[in-house]
């Protein structure tokens, strides 16, 4: 238990967990105390996703990614258990919205989201490092939410966080997205600082 205990906190796990609860509940309170319509709107269903990811992007890696490749312990069972329970992190409280008064729905957009937005972020995190991995999920989304193409195919996968739960195309993205990203870095984990920004760590 206090290894476990030790890897929350030198991964900021606690403070990542309470902002992400923290801004569940800022955007459930933002919509309920503004609108009439029961049902959020889709381009702040997306938006509560993408910064709820953003907001346990740091726990994807620790401060020594060195010891993370050492043979000590079986990294790669930890490392997808760190994902999976990030995603549950991003989509329970939003799936526990749908049964008050502001949802956060549907069910389907926030798990296709939460899933291919989490997997583009881990992606970024063994590629580019942790501390430049929500750029791309960051500016893709923004760029998605404010022009949702979806007469193409091409469009629909290119704009896959804003498109209907239903379409293929963006389920299918939005899979591939999520499983790349939990294969990649149960593998690989999160690339290596830098020895210049890691001094600043």
């Amino acid at each position: 238990m206090s290894w476990l205990r030790l890897y929350l906190r030198s991964r900021h796990v606690p403070l990542a967990v309470a902002a992400a609860l923290g801004v569940t509940a800022l955007m459930w309170s933002l919509w309920a105390a503004g609108s009439t319509e029961r049902d959020v709107g889709f381009q702040m269903v997306v938006l509560t996703v993408l910064f709820l990811v953003a907001a346990l992007t740091a726990t994807l890696g620790g401060p020594d990614e060195a010891l993370e490749r050492t043979a000590s312990f079986a990294w790669a069972p930890r490392r997808s258990a760190h994902l999976l329970i990030a995603f549950a992190v991003v989509v329970l409280p939003l799936l526990a919205t749908l049964a008050t008064g502001a949802r956060f729905g549907p069910a389907g957009m926030v798990v296709r989201d939460a899933a291919g937005l989490l997997g583009l972020t881990a992606l970024g995190a063994v590629t580019v490092g942790v501390s430049r991995s929500w750029f791309l999920p960051l500016g893709w989304t923004l760029i998605a939410v404010i022009f949702p193409v979806g007469e193409s195919v091409a469009g629909r996968i290119l704009t896959w966080q804003a498109q209907d739960p239903a379409d293929v195309a963006a389920m299918v993205t939005a899979g591939v997205l999520a499983a790349g990203g939990l294969v990649a870095y149960t593998v690989a984990g999160p690339a290596m600082r830098s020895p210049a920004t890691a001094g600043q760590g």
